[in-house]
């Protein structure tokens, strides 16, 4: 895993959500915990070691334009830099075509495994998925079950806050929105 020089908690519109980064690059993002403190507590955990401070500049910019993607506003944020050391090859394939689906849009774990050449290998998708670092920067909400089904969901509030983010997305599946009447 790649060194973090540093890392914070921020609000957000579902809750605090936890950001650390390197001297590149972003190291980890984390979903929100069921409180500030459960963030910090994990982001703690992921970062030992690591101060909890102020981010630099670039930093807060990153923070702003998560702040807004999850209150609606439309940011693929594919220019945000991640350090992926020591994420294995086959999860940064996925994690590369996941930051392609634009806010709004998603896919299913089987269509990742067709596009990545491994048609087979939607459970690896989902395992890959279910370790990714850097969500929501990586859009693992954004990626479904076969049929449009939520799938599984590793953050706090599981497939509910999966689907509470596609929500705010107004994400649509094959057509109208996911939530549409």
């Amino acid at each position: 895993m790649a060194t973090a020089l540093g890392f914070c908690v921020f609000d957000t519109a579902i809750g605090p959500c936890g950001m650390a980064w390197g001297a590149q690059a972003l190291v980890g993002v984390q979903l929100p915990g069921t409180d500030a403190q459960a963030t910090r507590r994990r982001m703690q955990s992921r970062f030992a070691d690591t101060p909890e401070t102020t981010p630099p500049e670039a930093v807060q910019a990153v923070i702003a334009r998560v702040r807004k993607l999850l209150q609606g506003e439309p940011d693929s944020l594919l220019d945000v830099a991640l350090d992926m050391e020591g994420v294995p090859p086959f999860h940064q394939r996925v994690y590369a075509l996941a930051r392609a689906i634009p806010p709004g849009r998603t896919m299913t774990y089987g269509e990742m495994a067709q596009q990545l050449g491994e048609p087979g290998a939607a459970r690896a998708v989902g395992q890959a998925l279910g370790h990714n670092p850097f969500a929501p920067v990586v859009p693992c909400h954004r990626i479904l079950a076969a049929g449009g089904r939520g799938g599984g969901f590793s953050a706090t509030g599981g497939v509910d806050t999966k689907l509470k983010m596609l929500e705010i997305e107004r994400a649509q599946v094959n057509g109208p929105g996911l939530f549409d009447a």
